[in-house]
């Protein structure tokens, strides 16, 4: 399932015996990219295979997403997991919000000029996050250039406080403190998190900043689809990685090991 020829170098790779702590992105990860934010769906035998993971990692399993707490928690149900939500500016452990960043005040200002222009154009969706703010074009490619334009212009009128992270076919609006490379460096510090080898999966531009940080930390990163990247592995597909945390599930078990075998 894992194309050998994209490992950067197999010294590079840490030890497969070390106990892990597992980082998920979700969308493209978890699940395929969908039209809208609203369409995608998710294998309903993942949450139950990701809470028997979690109780063979000792707990050490957390969602590393640019969704809501709210959506993730819906996605999963009946399932809680800890997440870094909204690329890093709201982190969940244990059922407790542990660090939230505040909503940028300029973020409703930006918003109307977003949805002002989402209503001028078929096929532009803006999706609120309170925290965040998030531009899609998937379903109108054409306006790519004019939606960045748009989103760069903003980013720059809200100053400093805010970052603009791009990804597939969407650009956020997200605090400039957050990402989800501090993230996992914040929970790498925590029980059950610490001492563990950090492995963080994820598919886009958005989690580059992950990869960055989990690399630093001598762990294992891999990245699900094609595309330039730091990761040290990559996984063909959602379908693929669903398959290999279903397949540990069954064994009661997960590796770092068991990502480098096809």
């Amino acid at each position: 399932m894992i194309e050998p020829e994209t490992v950067s170098d197999i010294r590079d790779l840490p030890a497969p015996a070390q106990e892990i702590a597992l980082f998920l992105d979700f969308d493209g990860t978890l699940v395929e990219i969908a039209p809208s934010p609203d369409e995608v769906r998710l294998d309903r035998r993942v949450p139950p295979a990701l809470d028997v993971l979690r109780t063979s990692l000792g707990g050490a399993l957390a969602l590393v997403s640019g969704r809501p707490v709210s959506f993730l928690d819906a996605a999963l149900e009946p399932y809680r997991f800890d997440t870094a939500a909204l690329h890093g500016a709201q982190i969940r452990l244990n059922g407790e919000i542990r660090s939230q960043s505040a909503v940028p005040e300029e973020m409703r200002g930006a918003l109307r000029d977003l949805v002002r222009f989402a209503n001028s154009q078929v096929g532009i969706i803006v999706e609120d996050k309170r925290i965040s703010v998030a531009l899609h074009w998937r379903l109108a490619p054409q306006l790519k250039d004019e939606a960045l334009e748009l989103m760069r212009a903003v980013a720059i009128r809200m100053g400093p406080g805010i970052r603009l992270q791009e990804g597939k076919s969407v650009a956020e609006l997200v605090p400039a403190e957050a990402s989800k490379g501090s993230a996992i460096t914040q929970l790498m510090q925590i029980a059950p998190y610490a001492g563990r080898l950090p492995v963080f999966i994820g598919d886009d531009i958005t989690d580059e900043h992950g990869f960055e940080a989990v690399n630093a930390l001598g762990g294992l990163t891999i990245r699900v689809g094609d595309g330039e990247t730091q990761a040290k592995l990559r996984i063909a597909s959602p379908t693929s990685l669903r398959a290999i945390l279903l397949d540990a599930a069954e064994r009661g078990s997960l590796t770092a090991s068991s990502f480098s075998q096809e």
